[in-house]
């Protein structure tokens, strides 16, 4: 199924059923006002969001309404948790050898994971509000997963039953302060703003043959200014899979419900597909002629992000945002 949250003037927004084009919705506040709510109740509420999602696309629903994009909020407003790995290797291998590092061999062991913002995401839409050029803007495609309450410790072979929903999303990083943030030795703050959710969540099943081994088996697609600029494929070159991502999270600490586990840039070994984000194709540029030339991001730039499948059906919506000066 497929669900969003839509404006209603709070700040937690008002969950929606959304039918499988994405065009229709209905609101339901007898199973659950809100997003986070759903997931508090996840065992209890799924199967009634199911059937009401059944009903939307096969029959329709008296209380449904064309579904107005720029309503959408991002569908999880705010969340207890924003968890965000780094799976793909590809991606490591080649910022770290930018600057002149090896990849440790403890990382094709051990994922690498940072404490994200979680007060409050951007919607699909909405602009990027940014201080200055000279942060080196720049975008990250990735893919996440939303899980119910998952217990401490939990095992790899265990943590993906927890996965009840899947969504894409931009990382936004600002890559001239994480040098100096990353000396320090604690971690990103100042160089990781909000990040976009996708206008929708959906449950696996809606990926069909593409949601396997706990990966997203299709193109991350991405767009920079209306140009094509790349889409390797989510599944493949993932080092660690999403349940994988879950049990390293847990292991010294439960999960809440609504925990947002993100897969980190996507990329692949195989460049022909293109990257996910400016720092990878500079890092290619320093590589072959000792300098970028790519330039970060400019106010008035914007970039887009999208999955859609073989079929061309647009799973998760559309991110477009632009960046704006604050």
């Amino acid at each position: 199924m497929k669900l969003t949250t839509i404006n209603n003037q709070t700040r937690d927004g008002q969950l929606v059923v959304v039918n499988r084009e994405g065009t229709r919705a209905v609101a339901v506040p007898h199973v659950a006002m809100t997003m986070q709510q759903a997931l508090d109740n996840w065992e209890q509420v799924a199967p009634q969001l199911n059937t009401i999602y059944q009903h939307l696309n096969e029959e329709g629903i008296n209380d449904a309404f064309d579904l107005d994009l720029d309503q959408v909020m991002a569908p999880l407003p705010r969340a207890y948790q924003f968890l965000d790995g780094s799976a793909y290797l590809a991606h490591v291998e080649r910022v770290r050898r930018a600057r002149g590092a090896d990849m440790p061999p403890s990382f094709l062991e051990d994922p690498l994971m940072y404490q994200a913002v979680s007060d409050g995401f951007l919607a699909h839409n909405q602009d990027i509000d940014v201080v200055s050029e000279e942060y080196g803007i720049d975008f990250e495609a990735e893919a996440a997963v939303i899980t119910s309450d998952v217990p401490m410790h939990v095992s790899p072979e265990e943590a993906g039953q927890y996965i009840q929903l899947v969504c894409i999303l931009n990382d936004v990083s600002l890559r001239n302060l994480i040098p100096a943030e990353l000396a320090k030795g604690f971690g990103f703050m100042q160089s990781k703003p909000r990040t976009a959710l996708s206008p929708f969540f959906v449950t696996p099943d809606e990926l069909g043959d593409a949601w396997r081994d706990n990966k997203i088996h299709l193109p991350m697609r991405t767009w920079l200014n209306g140009e094509w600029f790349g889409e390797p494929n989510c599944g493949v070159d993932m080092q660690f899979d999403f349940a994988q991502l879950i049990a390293h999270a847990a292991k010294t600490r439960p999960l809440s419900a609504g925990a947002i586990i993100g897969s980190g840039t996507i990329a692949n070994h195989d460049m022909s597909k293109g990257s996910t984000c400016l720092a990878e194709k500079r890092v290619l540029e320093v590589i072959a002629d000792g300098k970028p030339s790519t330039p970060f991001m400019s106010f008035g730039d914007d970039v887009k992000i999208e999955i859609t499948d073989e079929d061309g059906h647009n799973i998760f919506g559309t991110i477009h945002q632009k960046i704006v000066k604050y």
